[in-house]
């Protein structure tokens, strides 16, 4: 019996190359250096500080540039609301996504289910094992997910005949 996963992996490796090669070009552009604009990452979340406004949208432009460069998908990164911080200095969080939320599982397993294809869906934790039959049958699975335009960086892995 054929199958294969649907998960949603962003490699933690390359976010911390992205940010390595931001704090190197903070320290290096004249607008940026000498000032208290800073990125870090803890766990899931990578937080950005700036001094006001206008840098601080430099620095989340810096982020996506890189996270483009190193292939991070953009759909992983998600920006939270910009918050005033101490100093007069102002932080935004960004969510590295990881993992397929049940939300999200159930409503791609109810769509396949839907569509009538011969194959059988089964919610893996985050992710999604899809299994059956003939191999032509998953790879019409993976068109019609990909089709379905989900805000996540969704990958197809493991793919078993």
């Amino acid at each position: 019996m054929a199958s294969f996963d649907i998960v949603c992996r962003t490699d933690l490796m390359e976010v911390d190359n992205v940010i390595n090669g931001i704090l190197r070009e903070v320290k290096q552009r004249f607008d940026l250096a000498g000032t208290k604009c800073d990125v870090q990452r803890e766990g899931n979340e990578v937080t950005i500080t700036a001094d006001d406004t206008m840098k601080m949208d430099q620095m989340a432009e810096l982020l996506r540039k890189y996270a483009a460069r190193s292939d991070i998908n953009q759909k992983a990164l998600q920006f939270g609301s910009k918050e005033t911080g101490s100093g007069g200095s102002i932080r935004q969080s960004v969510e590295v996504k990881q993992g397929i939320d049940g939300d999200i599982g159930r409503r791609i397993s109810k769509a396949i289910k839907n569509n009538k294809f011969k194959v059988q869906v089964a919610i893996q934790g985050s992710e999604l094992r899809v299994s059956g039959k003939k191999l032509d049958e998953l790879q019409s699975v993976i068109a019609f997910v990909k089709a379905m335009e989900i805000d996540l960086p969704l990958e197809y892995v493991n793919m078993r005949d």
